[in-house]
């Protein structure tokens, strides 16, 4: 084989090698809750607020608002389903970047002009949908609704989160 050659070998083996690493950084890892987790979650919310004597659903969405987990709690309005999924999506989407609630999310857009924020599908500016966090990345979102108020549905979703926040490690 000529030194030639053979350089050129050499250069090809470590431009492959150097390669190696940067194709990796091309993959994402991300993390979701487990089924069980995210049924967890919504159970533990809808009771908590059922021990107020508040008629709650709740929802839990994947970092990308897909629908995990919904428990519509017994007496709880039909229109609680939406609410309860607008809300984490909200979350999710509109309040992921800041580390945002629902709540946090319409106080931000409250002082801009009414067009600001154009007509969004599954938004809903309100309070009672808080994000999931494994350490600072977003995993998911949880949405309450039904509570006769926001800072109520805030509750409820927070004891979602409480039920299973030592396993989110």
């Amino acid at each position: 084989m000529s030194m030639t050659r053979g350089l050129y070998i050499l250069a090809a083996a470590l431009a492959a090698a150097a390669a190696l690493p940067a194709e990796a950084q091309n993959v994402v890892t991300t993390y979701r809750l487990s089924a069980a987790l995210a049924a967890e979650a919504v159970t533990a919310a809808v009771a908590a607020c059922a021990k107020q004597g508040y008629k709650e659903t709740a929802v839990v969405l994947d970092s990308e608002g897909v629908e995990q987990a919904m428990l519509r709690g017994d007496g709880a309005n039909p229109l609680t389903l939406d609410a309860a999924r607008d809300k984490a999506y909200t979350a999710v989407t509109l309040g992921a970047t800041r580390g945002e609630t629902s709540g946090e999310v319409a106080k931000r857009y409250a002082n801009l002009p009414p067009m600001s924020l154009p007509k969004l599908p599954h938004v809903l500016l309100a309070q009672g949908g808080l994000l999931i966090k494994r350490g600072n990345d977003v995993i998911a979102a949880i949405g309450a609704g039904g509570a006769p108020g926001g800072d109520l549905d805030d509750a409820c979703a927070k004891a979602g989160i409480d039920k299973i926040s030592d396993r989110l490690k």
